[in-house]
Protein backbone atom coordinates (compact mmCIF):
# COMPACT_ATOMS: atom_id res chain seq x y z
CA UNK A 1 0.00 0.00 0.00
CA UNK A 2 1.12 3.59 -0.66
CA UNK A 3 2.21 5.67 2.28
CA UNK A 4 2.44 9.33 3.13
CA UNK A 5 4.61 10.72 5.85
CA UNK A 6 2.79 11.68 9.04
CA UNK A 7 5.03 14.55 10.20
CA UNK A 8 6.36 14.11 13.71
CA UNK A 9 8.90 16.14 15.69
CA UNK A 10 10.48 14.78 18.80
CA UNK A 11 10.32 16.87 21.98
CA UNK A 12 13.16 15.20 23.82
CA UNK A 13 13.32 17.56 26.75
CA UNK A 14 9.64 17.10 27.56
CA UNK A 15 9.73 13.36 26.91
CA UNK A 16 6.67 13.56 24.66
CA UNK A 17 5.77 12.99 21.04
CA UNK A 18 4.44 15.88 18.93
CA UNK A 19 2.35 15.28 15.81
CA UNK A 20 1.73 18.18 13.44
CA UNK A 21 -0.75 18.14 10.56
CA UNK A 22 -1.97 20.67 8.05
CA UNK A 23 -5.56 20.58 9.29
CA UNK A 24 -5.25 21.39 12.97
CA UNK A 25 -3.09 22.46 15.85
CA UNK A 26 -0.29 20.20 17.10
CA UNK A 27 -1.42 17.43 19.41
CA UNK A 28 0.80 16.14 22.20
CA UNK A 29 0.39 12.43 22.70
CA UNK A 30 -0.59 11.38 26.19
CA UNK A 31 1.44 8.19 25.78
CA UNK A 32 4.91 9.01 26.96
CA UNK A 33 7.94 7.02 25.77
CA UNK A 34 9.16 4.72 28.48
CA UNK A 35 5.86 4.57 30.34
CA UNK A 36 3.62 1.54 30.50
CA UNK A 37 0.25 1.99 28.89
CA UNK A 38 -1.63 1.57 32.18
CA UNK A 39 -0.36 5.01 33.15
CA UNK A 40 -1.63 6.88 30.09
CA UNK A 41 -4.09 9.72 30.36
CA UNK A 42 -7.36 8.74 28.72
CA UNK A 43 -8.47 10.97 25.85
CA UNK A 44 -12.17 11.77 25.48
CA UNK A 45 -13.04 11.27 21.82
CA UNK A 46 -16.21 12.75 20.32
CA UNK A 47 -17.01 9.59 18.32
CA UNK A 48 -16.78 5.84 18.95
CA UNK A 49 -13.64 4.93 16.98
CA UNK A 50 -12.88 1.20 16.98
CA UNK A 51 -9.33 -0.14 16.55
CA UNK A 52 -8.60 -3.75 15.68
CA UNK A 53 -6.17 -6.35 16.97
CA UNK A 54 -2.57 -5.76 15.89
CA UNK A 55 -2.95 -2.00 15.59
CA UNK A 56 -1.13 -1.37 18.90
CA UNK A 57 0.79 -4.58 19.48
CA UNK A 58 4.13 -2.78 19.83
CA UNK A 59 2.86 -0.66 22.71
CA UNK A 60 0.47 -3.17 24.27
CA UNK A 61 2.02 -6.53 23.39
CA UNK A 62 0.64 -9.36 21.29
CA UNK A 63 -1.90 -10.68 23.81
CA UNK A 64 -5.39 -9.67 22.59
CA UNK A 65 -6.67 -8.99 26.11
CA UNK A 66 -3.77 -6.64 26.80
CA UNK A 67 -4.51 -4.89 23.51
CA UNK A 68 -8.13 -4.33 24.56
CA UNK A 69 -6.95 -2.86 27.86
CA UNK A 70 -4.60 -0.56 25.98
CA UNK A 71 -7.35 0.62 23.61
CA UNK A 72 -9.58 1.44 26.57
CA UNK A 73 -6.81 3.25 28.43
CA UNK A 74 -6.14 5.44 25.40
CA UNK A 75 -9.84 6.34 25.23
CA UNK A 76 -11.21 4.20 22.40
CA UNK A 77 -14.78 3.18 23.24
CA UNK A 78 -15.11 0.28 20.80
CA UNK A 79 -13.18 -2.47 19.02
CA UNK A 80 -13.88 -4.45 15.85
CA UNK A 81 -12.57 -7.82 14.77
CA UNK A 82 -13.25 -9.02 11.22
CA UNK A 83 -11.98 -12.49 12.03
CA UNK A 84 -14.07 -13.12 15.14
CA UNK A 85 -15.99 -16.04 13.58
CA UNK A 86 -12.72 -17.92 13.12
CA UNK A 87 -11.56 -17.60 16.72
CA UNK A 88 -11.90 -20.31 19.35
CA UNK A 89 -15.02 -20.06 21.52
CA UNK A 90 -13.04 -19.59 24.73
CA UNK A 91 -11.13 -16.67 23.21
CA UNK A 92 -14.36 -15.11 21.93
CA UNK A 93 -15.70 -15.25 25.48
CA UNK A 94 -12.52 -13.78 26.98
CA UNK A 95 -12.60 -10.92 24.48
CA UNK A 96 -16.25 -10.22 25.22
CA UNK A 97 -15.76 -10.33 28.99
CA UNK A 98 -12.81 -7.95 28.88
CA UNK A 99 -14.71 -5.51 26.69
CA UNK A 100 -17.57 -5.52 29.18
CA UNK A 101 -15.08 -4.79 31.98
CA UNK A 102 -13.67 -1.90 29.99
CA UNK A 103 -17.09 -0.53 29.02
CA UNK A 104 -16.34 -0.97 25.32
CA UNK A 105 -18.71 -1.78 22.46
CA UNK A 106 -18.10 -4.57 19.96
CA UNK A 107 -17.94 -3.51 16.34
CA UNK A 108 -18.35 -5.61 13.22
CA UNK A 109 -17.11 -9.04 12.44
CA UNK A 110 -17.37 -10.62 8.99
CA UNK A 111 -20.04 -13.18 8.16
CA UNK A 112 -17.39 -15.46 6.73
CA UNK A 113 -18.54 -18.34 4.57
CA UNK A 114 -15.10 -19.05 3.21
CA UNK A 115 -14.43 -18.72 -0.52
CA UNK A 116 -18.09 -19.21 -1.43
CA UNK A 117 -18.76 -15.45 -1.36
CA UNK A 118 -16.33 -15.07 -4.27
CA UNK A 119 -18.59 -17.23 -6.44
CA UNK A 120 -21.39 -15.03 -5.19
CA UNK A 121 -24.98 -14.54 -4.22
CA UNK A 122 -25.46 -12.87 -7.60
CA UNK A 123 -25.76 -16.26 -9.29
CA UNK A 124 -28.99 -17.25 -7.60
CA UNK A 125 -27.62 -20.78 -7.23
CA UNK A 126 -29.20 -22.56 -4.22
CA UNK A 127 -25.89 -23.90 -2.92
CA UNK A 128 -24.44 -20.42 -2.44
CA UNK A 129 -27.58 -19.04 -0.85
CA UNK A 130 -27.77 -22.07 1.46
CA UNK A 131 -24.14 -21.59 2.52
CA UNK A 132 -24.83 -17.91 3.22
CA UNK A 133 -27.87 -18.67 5.37
CA UNK A 134 -26.04 -21.40 7.24
CA UNK A 135 -23.22 -18.97 7.98
CA UNK A 136 -25.74 -16.34 9.15
CA UNK A 137 -27.09 -18.84 11.72
CA UNK A 138 -23.56 -19.44 13.00
CA UNK A 139 -23.00 -15.69 13.10
CA UNK A 140 -25.96 -15.32 15.47
CA UNK A 141 -24.22 -17.62 17.95
CA UNK A 142 -20.97 -15.66 17.68
CA UNK A 143 -22.75 -12.31 18.02
CA UNK A 144 -24.51 -13.39 21.21
CA UNK A 145 -21.26 -14.70 22.64
CA UNK A 146 -19.40 -11.48 21.84
CA UNK A 147 -22.13 -8.92 22.54
CA UNK A 148 -22.01 -7.86 18.88
CA UNK A 149 -24.75 -6.14 16.91
CA UNK A 150 -23.29 -5.61 13.42
CA UNK A 151 -21.88 -8.13 10.97
CA UNK A 152 -20.28 -7.38 7.60
CA UNK A 153 -21.77 -9.04 4.52
CA UNK A 154 -20.25 -8.93 1.02
CA UNK A 155 -22.50 -10.38 -1.73
CA UNK A 156 -19.51 -11.40 -3.83
CA UNK A 157 -18.54 -11.16 -7.48
CA UNK A 158 -20.47 -10.32 -10.63
CA UNK A 159 -22.04 -13.18 -12.54
CA UNK A 160 -20.93 -12.21 -16.04
CA UNK A 161 -23.52 -14.56 -17.58
CA UNK A 162 -26.52 -12.65 -16.19
CA UNK A 163 -28.00 -9.22 -16.65
CA UNK A 164 -27.27 -6.88 -13.74
CA UNK A 165 -30.95 -6.70 -12.80
CA UNK A 166 -31.20 -10.47 -12.41
CA UNK A 167 -28.06 -10.43 -10.27
CA UNK A 168 -29.48 -7.67 -8.10
CA UNK A 169 -32.71 -9.62 -7.63
CA UNK A 170 -30.75 -12.71 -6.59
CA UNK A 171 -28.78 -10.69 -4.02
CA UNK A 172 -31.95 -9.14 -2.59
CA UNK A 173 -33.57 -12.55 -2.27
CA UNK A 174 -30.59 -13.99 -0.38
CA UNK A 175 -30.33 -10.96 1.90
CA UNK A 176 -34.02 -11.20 2.78
CA UNK A 177 -33.30 -14.72 3.98
CA UNK A 178 -30.41 -13.44 6.08
CA UNK A 179 -32.55 -10.66 7.53
CA UNK A 180 -35.17 -13.19 8.63
CA UNK A 181 -32.46 -14.97 10.61
CA UNK A 182 -31.08 -11.80 12.23
CA UNK A 183 -34.28 -9.87 12.96
CA UNK A 184 -35.51 -11.95 15.95
CA UNK A 185 -32.15 -11.34 17.64
CA UNK A 186 -31.98 -7.59 16.89
CA UNK A 187 -28.81 -8.13 14.88
CA UNK A 188 -27.82 -6.14 11.81
CA UNK A 189 -25.93 -7.25 8.72
CA UNK A 190 -24.20 -4.30 7.11
CA UNK A 191 -23.53 -4.49 3.37
CA UNK A 192 -20.13 -3.22 2.34
CA UNK A 193 -19.52 -1.79 -1.14
CA UNK A 194 -15.84 -2.34 -1.96
CA UNK A 195 -13.15 -0.99 -4.28
CA UNK A 196 -10.66 -3.87 -4.11
CA UNK A 197 -11.17 -5.08 -7.67
CA UNK A 198 -13.59 -4.60 -10.60
CA UNK A 199 -15.14 -8.06 -10.21
CA UNK A 200 -16.97 -7.13 -7.01
CA UNK A 201 -20.73 -6.71 -7.44
CA UNK A 202 -21.39 -4.19 -4.66
CA UNK A 203 -19.49 -0.96 -5.33
CA UNK A 204 -21.54 2.18 -4.71
CA UNK A 205 -23.52 3.80 -1.92
CA UNK A 206 -26.60 4.42 -4.12
CA UNK A 207 -26.57 0.79 -5.26
CA UNK A 208 -26.36 -0.44 -1.68
CA UNK A 209 -29.04 2.03 -0.57
CA UNK A 210 -31.41 0.64 -3.21
CA UNK A 211 -30.76 -2.95 -2.14
CA UNK A 212 -31.36 -2.12 1.53
CA UNK A 213 -34.65 -0.44 0.62
CA UNK A 214 -35.66 -3.52 -1.33
CA UNK A 215 -34.76 -5.92 1.48
CA UNK A 216 -36.80 -3.62 3.74
CA UNK A 217 -35.52 -4.86 7.09
CA UNK A 218 -33.97 -3.20 10.14
CA UNK A 219 -31.44 -6.03 9.98
CA UNK A 220 -30.03 -4.96 6.60
CA UNK A 221 -28.11 -1.67 6.46
CA UNK A 222 -25.11 -0.06 4.75
CA UNK A 223 -21.54 -0.27 5.92
CA UNK A 224 -20.18 3.02 4.59
CA UNK A 225 -16.42 2.51 4.33
CA UNK A 226 -15.05 5.99 3.70
CA UNK A 227 -11.85 4.67 2.09
CA UNK A 228 -13.66 2.50 -0.44
CA UNK A 229 -16.27 5.16 -1.21
CA UNK A 230 -13.61 7.81 -1.79
CA UNK A 231 -12.02 5.50 -4.35
CA UNK A 232 -15.26 4.45 -6.05
CA UNK A 233 -17.33 7.61 -6.08
CA UNK A 234 -15.94 10.50 -3.98
CA UNK A 235 -18.35 13.30 -2.94
CA UNK A 236 -18.32 11.68 0.48
CA UNK A 237 -20.48 13.96 2.59
CA UNK A 238 -23.16 14.37 -0.09
CA UNK A 239 -23.37 10.61 -0.68
CA UNK A 240 -23.54 9.98 3.06
CA UNK A 241 -26.36 12.51 3.26
CA UNK A 242 -28.29 10.82 0.44
CA UNK A 243 -27.91 7.35 1.98
CA UNK A 244 -27.95 8.33 5.66
CA UNK A 245 -31.25 6.62 6.53
CA UNK A 246 -29.74 3.24 5.61
CA UNK A 247 -26.23 3.66 7.04
CA UNK A 248 -25.77 1.34 10.00
CA UNK A 249 -21.99 1.37 10.40
CA UNK A 250 -19.00 3.41 9.23
CA UNK A 251 -15.38 2.46 8.60
CA UNK A 252 -12.30 4.61 8.19
CA UNK A 253 -9.17 4.70 6.05
CA UNK A 254 -7.39 7.50 4.20
CA UNK A 255 -6.70 7.42 0.47
CA UNK A 256 -4.28 6.69 -1.08
CA UNK A 257 -2.65 4.04 1.08
CA UNK A 258 -5.48 3.00 3.43
CA UNK A 259 -3.70 4.32 6.50
CA UNK A 260 -4.83 6.55 9.39
CA UNK A 261 -6.51 9.94 8.82
CA UNK A 262 -4.17 12.84 7.88
CA UNK A 263 -1.99 10.57 5.70
CA UNK A 264 -3.97 11.05 2.48
CA UNK A 265 -6.39 13.30 0.64
CA UNK A 266 -9.57 12.96 2.73
CA UNK A 267 -10.47 15.89 4.99
CA UNK A 268 -11.40 13.75 7.97
CA UNK A 269 -11.87 16.73 10.27
CA UNK A 270 -14.81 17.84 8.12
CA UNK A 271 -16.12 14.31 7.57
CA UNK A 272 -16.09 13.47 11.28
CA UNK A 273 -17.71 16.81 12.13
CA UNK A 274 -20.51 16.01 9.67
CA UNK A 275 -21.01 12.56 11.19
CA UNK A 276 -21.03 14.00 14.71
CA UNK A 277 -23.46 16.78 13.74
CA UNK A 278 -25.82 14.15 12.30
CA UNK A 279 -26.08 12.75 15.82
CA UNK A 280 -24.39 9.45 14.95
CA UNK A 281 -23.98 7.31 18.07
CA UNK A 282 -22.68 4.19 16.36
CA UNK A 283 -19.19 2.84 15.76
CA UNK A 284 -16.53 3.95 13.29
CA UNK A 285 -14.22 1.04 12.57
CA UNK A 286 -10.54 1.88 12.08
CA UNK A 287 -10.11 -0.52 9.18
CA UNK A 288 -6.72 0.64 7.99
CA UNK A 289 -3.03 0.10 8.56
CA UNK A 290 -0.43 2.26 10.31
CA UNK A 291 1.55 4.67 8.12
CA UNK A 292 4.69 4.00 10.15
CA UNK A 293 5.93 0.84 11.78
CA UNK A 294 6.71 0.13 15.42
CA UNK A 295 5.88 2.20 18.47
CA UNK A 296 6.48 5.43 16.56
CA UNK A 297 3.75 4.52 14.11
CA UNK A 298 1.33 3.69 16.90
CA UNK A 299 2.00 7.04 18.60
CA UNK A 300 1.41 8.76 15.26
CA UNK A 301 -1.87 6.95 14.73
CA UNK A 302 -3.23 7.97 18.14
CA UNK A 303 -2.19 11.58 17.59
CA UNK A 304 -3.80 11.57 14.14
CA UNK A 305 -7.18 10.64 15.65
CA UNK A 306 -6.84 13.33 18.27
CA UNK A 307 -6.13 15.86 15.54
CA UNK A 308 -9.16 15.02 13.36
CA UNK A 309 -11.40 14.75 16.45
CA UNK A 310 -10.89 18.44 17.30
CA UNK A 311 -14.29 19.77 16.32
CA UNK A 312 -17.18 21.26 18.26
Amino acid sequence: MERRNFIKNSMVAAGTTLATTSIGAPVISSILPGKKYKNVEKYSFNLHYAPHFGMFENLAGKDPIDQIKFMADVGFAAMEDNGMMGRQVDLQEKIANEMVRQGMKMGVFVVDGGDNWKVSLTTGEPEFKDTFLKTCRKAVEVAKRCNATWMTVVPGYFDRNKDLNYQTSNVIDALRGGAEIFEPHNLIMVLEPLSDNPDLFLRYSAQTFMICKAVNSPSCKILFDIYHMQRNEGNLIKNMEFSWDEIGYIQIGDNPGRKEPTTGEINYLNVFKYIHDKGYKGILGMEHGNSKSGKEGEHALIDAYKTVDQFK
